[in-house]
């Protein structure tokens, strides 16, 4: 029976994305790990794998069709031995991909088969569900890894089955094999549970509908705006997937988190001086190559200064505070559009090296939006470093769920007051944004005054 190709849910929260390319067409032999198509999240662009050999029967979802649904049907895949015939029963109706994708719920128009059969019969809904049930069942026994999986698996003596799969359908990924590592034993569960946003959705409504006590928000409309200003003395940018939920996130947390700010000033000649004698004996080329960064510095700091103020490293929610056992610092990558924040997990036990490394691989595939879902969640704090822009101060929004944001300014030579003489030091300004609700004032400073310190005596990170 055919195997239904269902839209896949690439983070916890994705509802729908693009289907944003076709790597394959009707007729195509595939197998298991291939990669079939390309789909938009409000992120990146990810690239789906095969995870069942077969031939693509039919294509229902043409390329750049926008909000299609999570587990609406994409396409068929057909068994060895079936033909097109095996998709007379099933319902194009079936495929349920939204009342906005419902004109593309069809096979491509390029893909038809040559029969002239422009659609699958109708009558028959319930046979793809059929299909997936029996599929699923014939592969309960199964282990759904992709290749890279498998070979990190080998590779780290590491049981598969032992391993509980975080992509489409159960399947284990690059991810999860780096989680079993990372824990040291293959025994535990690994869920994507771990980089869950804890937000809910942002809801609008009327003033009327808001709850006893709930502020209602009323932005100005889109007819206001257009008002304001003179016809043709502007152009209308679309707005995409990231820069929508740049917004929404941070209205949420501007408008429901209470932030307040520190600032700190740290002096950095030691810092300097010892990026530079670490860079000058560094390996320039091989895997153990690095350059160090100032930025670098400022990761491990933060990470090690919320292990020594622990109480500062949580998370509010309505059930109770999370406190975090580890320092996984989200870093903001500035790229065309918007930005992410990809994580450096447990950067307080990493090198300075190690972070440099990983650092620049994240920040490279950032740029060019091949970072996966597990790569940009889960931060238990961020910093946003504006220095090399010239920037000498500035306050950062909170990335909800987080509690706090580190804003950095850049290094710059200034006068200062040393017991009763002036002298000249490079300075740089530190500002931290806190949720009050997790993060008093006290805590807040006692953090950031363990950051100034790991700045200002760096070799007190090398132990």
């Amino acid at each position: 029976m055919p195997t239904p190709i269902l839209m896949p849910a690439l983070s916890p929260t994705m509802e729908t994305g693009t289907l944003a390319k076709w790597h394959v067409k009707i007729g195509d032999e595939v197998s298991s790990g291939d990669i079939i198509a390309e789909i938009e999240t409000d992120k990146a662009t990810m690239e789906v794998e095969a995870v069942e050999e077969g031939r693509i029967g039919a294509i229902y979802i043409d390329e750049g069709t926008k909000e299609v649904k999570v587990n609406s049907t994409i396409a068929m895949l057909l068994e060895e031995g079936e033909d097109e015939s095996a998709l007379e029963d099933i319902s194009k109706e079936a495929t349920n991909p939204g009342d906005k994708n419902k004109d593309a719920a069809q096979p491509s128009s390029k893909d038809k088969a040559d029969d002239g059969n422009d659609s699958p019969a109708a009558g028959a809904s319930d046979n793809i569900n059929k299909a997936a049930a029996k599929r699923s069942e014939s592969n309960s026994e199964r282990i759904i890894a992709s290749p890279l999986a498998k070979r990190l698996a080998n590779q780290n003596n590491l049981d598969l089955k032992a391993i509980n799969g975080s992509g489409p359908n159960g399947r284990i990924v690059k991810s999860d094999i780096e989680a079993a590592i990372n824990s040291g034993s293959a025994k535990k569960s690994f869920p994507q549970a771990e980089g869950r946003e804890l937000t809910a959705p942002i809801h609008h409504g009327e003033a009327g509908n808001a709850a006893p006590g709930t502020a209602v928000i009323r932005p100005v409309s889109d007819k206001e705006i257009f008002a304001t200003y003179e016809e043709g003395t502007y152009d209308l940018v679309p707005i995409d997937n990231m820069r929508r939920t740049v917004a929404d996130r941070l209205t949420v947390a501007k408008t429901t988190i209470p932030h307040f700010y520190l600032t700190i000033d740290c002096e950095l000649e030691q810092l300097l001086a010892a990026r530079k004698r670490l860079n000058e004996n560094a390996p320039k080329e091989g895997p153990a190559a690095f350059k160090l960064s100032v930025n670098d510095f400022i990761i491990k700091a933060m990470a090690l200064a919320l292990q020594y103020v622990p109480a500062a490293n949580s998370t509010w929610s309505e059930s109770g505070i999370l406190r975090h056992k580890r320092s996984d610092v989200s870093v903001a990558v500035s790229v065309e559009g918007g930005l992410y924040t990809p994580v450096i997990r447990h950067a307080d036990l990493k090198t300075l090296s190690e972070i440099s490394n990983e650092m620049k691989d994240l920040a490279q595939r950032a740029r060019s939006k091949k970072l996966s879902p597990n790569d940009y969640i889960g931060g238990t704090t961020s910093i946003s470093n504006l220095g090399m822009m010239g920037i000498k101060k500035f306050d950062a929004v909170i990335n909800p769920p987080q509690s706090t944001i580190l804003a950095i300014g850049s290094g710059e030579k200034r006068a200062v007051v040393i017991g009763d003489d002036v002298k000249i030091r490079t300075m740089m300004t530190a500002t931290l944004s806190c949720d009050h609700r997790v993060v008093d004032g006290a805590l807040g400073a006692e953090l950031l005054a363990a950051f100034k310190g790991f700045i200002e005596d760096p070799v007190t990170m090398l132990v």
